[in-house]
């Protein structure tokens, strides 16, 4: 049977003849020109920020200063950790009242180091990533005690703060907890509420639950809580069939209706480590000041091992929600120079390194669709402080 010639083939042609138009045109770049000319609001406008540069770019050239002539702020929330950064600087303070107290005790920064540095404590966690955004010299933060997970999901909003990871604080090994009522064991936890504050560690201990009792995102139906703190009154009131957030707060809920704890971080003692880290400009202006911190904290924290009192003490007044501030820093305790060595692969042989936890977390979360892509573990860390401090302690 012979081929008839249809109706649509001087119209494929010509379409044909235009496509092949459109990209000589575009590869000679008329098209670029007859956009300018013609619509030049549709051209894209590039806006430039501070993460366009390195953050070392307006440090002094000559060594004006070994530290700031103002206080470092220290933005941190509530941990058994923290008991360490508390005893360093003396005490909390918030960023409406950053003040030292009248007659409150100095920290080991002022009188072992002589330098000023304050702990400023937040409610929630986003609330401290703003702080760390937009720095100390616009109502924020030098720095701040965060956990390795909420760094990597946080790196692409804080890319003009140019956060470097500067020391190992601590690991939970048991303060994030997922209580429930009514459900016996993890793998009912199938078509069940699950209540967790998006923002917070807990989110990510939620995730490796999840992962564990072999269970899929669309399981559970999620409750969004505003922090982590919510989620014990989740629990009460019947919002949440479970809930992932502190051990304190959650154990009390659970037990108050009759349910239980079914997982905490004593589980996956390396999935949640808290981590110092500064903004890019911080380090790179004041590097003796982050030396001396690095140096105040792990003082302080080996003095919060040996007598943990004075520490829970501070703790317990700032965070009565942790529980037992005793309990709470034997279930977070404060890392030591050897858990650091081990952690960043300077010595010693640690089960998950920095860099493993970084790229595991940043890798889920993009497979989960929760944030971009984040660049590699070793470009948002800088060791040279604590290598510096670390070969001024020996072995």
């Amino acid at each position: 049977m012979a081929l008839r010639r249809g109706p649509g083939l001087y119209p494929f042609l010509v379409l044909c003849v235009l496509g092949v138009g459109y990209l000589v045109a575009s590869r000679l770049g008329y098209l670029d020109r007859l956009q300018a000319r013609f619509f030049p609001a549709a051209k894209q406008a590039v806006r430039l920020s501070p993460g366009d540069f390195p953050a070392g770019v307006a440090a002094p050239v000559a060594d004006l200063a070994s530290v700031p002539l103002r206080p470092t702020l220290i933005g941190f929330t509530a941990r058994g950790s923290a008991a360490a950064l508390l005893l360093a600087t003396g005490g909390a303070s918030t960023l409406d009242n950053p003040e030292v107290p009248a007659g409150a005790a100095q920290g080991l920064l002022k009188t072992a180091y002589a330098m000023d540095a304050r702990a400023v404590v937040f409610a929630t966690d986003e609330e401290l990533r703003q702080a760390l955004a937009v720095g100390a010299e616009h109502g924020g933060v030098d720095m701040a005690a965060i956990s390795v997970d909420r760094l990597a999901a946080w790196l692409p909003s804080l890319r003009d703060a140019a956060p470097r990871t500067v020391m190992l604080l601590g690991r939970s090994r048991g303060q994030e907890a997922l209580a429930a009522v009514g459900v016996p064991d993890l793998a009912s936890l199938r078509g069940k509420r699950l209540g967790v504050y998006a923002s917070g560690s807990s989110y990510y201990f939620a995730l490796w639950v999840l992962s564990r009792a072999g269970l899929r995102l669309t399981d559970v139906t999620w409750v969004d809580l505003p922090s982590t703190l919510d989620a014990g009154r989740a629990l009460r009131e019947g919002r949440a069939d479970a809930v992932a957030g502190l051990w304190g707060d959650v154990e009390l809920a659970a037990r108050d209706r009759g349910g239980a704890v079914l997982a905490t971080t004593a589980d996956a003692p390396h999935l949640v480590a808290t981590v110092l880290v500064a903004r890019g400009d911080y380090a790179a202006r004041y590097p003796d000041a982050v030396r001396r911190v690095i140096r105040g904290l792990l003082d302080a924290g080996a003095s919060v091992q040996k007598d943990p009192g004075p520490g829970a003490r501070m703790l317990g007044e700032v965070a009565p929600y942790l529980g037992d501030p005793t309990e709470a820093i034997r279930s977070a305790p404060p890392a030591t120079l050897a858990d650091n060595r081990a952690f960043f692969g300077l010595s010693g042989e640690a089960p998950v390194t920095y860099d493993e936890l970084f790229q595991s977390a940043s890798a889920l979360y993009q497979k989960i669709r929760r944030t971009a892509a984040t660049p590699p573990a070793e470009d948002t860390r800088d060791l040279g402080a604590l290598k510096y401090v670390s070969e001024a302690r020996g072995p």
